[in-house]
């Protein structure tokens, strides 16, 4: 399993840490040519403004866009955002997913908490999910699939085919189930 982790800015030391404790290896990717031979990609969180600009700047937004058309990927928090659709603003996107987020719905750094989240998918027990200037999901559509919200009905886990976005930062906990069933279910590259 070679699985990549855009890493041109934000969380993605921590991404690589839980792919390699589940016997994926990790490729950091800053150019075009890092993304050959590999099978999945996981854009971190961090800030999408940032990471659009740094992806323009070294070509790689539209091999970037190109990857996202066959192959599995998964965006936390930031990379929730740039796999969007519709933001509600002009900044550069790979823009796949049929969803519409709200960037920074929950305001700044100090509005950052941590909650446990029903995820069905991931089995009976919560998955405690850290917020950290995060994105919501406020529209889905064309099969999008909603895996978690919050209490108050907001989005923050979807599916949309070989897509997963998630608003939160499953890398900054010791649970690895969410790389799990990026890995296994959304990816089919594990057992």
């Amino acid at each position: 399993m070679n699985v990549g982790v855009l890493a041109l800015q934000g969380a993605f030391i921590e991404h690589e840490k839980t792919l390699r404790a589940l016997g994926a290896h990790a490729v950091e990717v800053r150019l075009p040519e890092h993304l050959d031979g590999l099978d999945a990609l996981i854009i971190p969180g961090g800030e999408s403004t940032t990471i659009g600009k740094l992806a323009v700047t070294f070509r790689l937004l539209e091999p970037l866009r190109a990857f996202a058309a066959t192959k599995p990927v998964w965006g936390t928090c930031a990379g929730m955002i740039m796999l969007a659709k519709d933001i509600g603003r002009d900044q550069p996107l790979i823009g796949v997913m049929d969803i519409t987020v709200n960037r920074n719905a929950f305001g700044r750094q100090l509005d950052s908490f941590e909650t446990d989240l029903d995820v069905p998918q991931l089995g009976p027990d919560p998955f405690h999910a850290v917020f950290i200037r995060a994105p919501v999901v406020t529209a889905v559509q064309n099969g999008a699939e909603v895996l978690a919200r919050l209490e108050d009905g907001a989005i923050v886990a979807v599916r949309q085919g070989r897509w997963l976005a998630t608003a939160f930062h499953p890398e900054l906990t010791p649970d690895d189930r969410f790389h799990r069933y990026f890995l296994r279910d959304v990816a089919g590259l594990a057992d």
